[in-house]
């Protein structure tokens, strides 16, 4: 199968256990974050239900092969909104046939439609792979740096 067999959608519910299963994949490399199914599906409804936020999912032979998922915020420094994209996952035996270039393609679209001017995203230190796909789209490493605090 082609990588112009691969459509890329907007998720339903009904790839929620797809999605979750390639949650797993990314988090398992990414050091900041935990696998729990139930954390992860919650997320996706909450996200799948939002105005503000788009999930795609890469399909070949009725299964989800990849997914990115996409949140507008609005940035005071641009003076419109700016797209957070993350959870950008392809399937290892699917990678290297354009599939997250084209996942983060028509985020970016979609961001843009609602007038985005700025797209950003995390990825982990250690995931020079990932690093590397971000700047062959483009992406160029900021002097900002994330920091979090889980609410209490």
């Amino acid at each position: 199968m082609g990588p112009n067999e691969v459509k890329i959608r907007t998720a339903r519910p009904g790839d929620m256990a797809g999605m979750v299963t390639l949650l797993k994949m990314l988090f398992a490399i990414e050091a900041d974050f935990r696998i729990d199914s139930q954390s992860q599906e919650r997320g996706l409804s909450l996200l799948l239900k939002s105005p503000s936020a788009l999930v795609l999912a890469a399909e070949a032979g009725g299964q989800v092969v990849g997914m990115v998922t996409g949140q507008l915020v609005i940035s005071t420094s641009e003076g419109a909104p700016s797209l957070w994209a993350e959870d950008l996952v392809v399937d290892p035996a699917w990678r290297g046939r354009g599939i997250g270039r084209r996942l983060m393609q028509a985020v970016a679209a979609w961001a843009k439609e609602r007038g985005a001017t700025r797209l950003q995203l995390l990825v982990d230190q250690g995931n020079q792979t990932g690093q590397a796909f971000h700047r062959s789209i483009g992406y160029q490493l900021t002097r900002m740096i994330c920091m979090r605090k889980h609410q209490e």
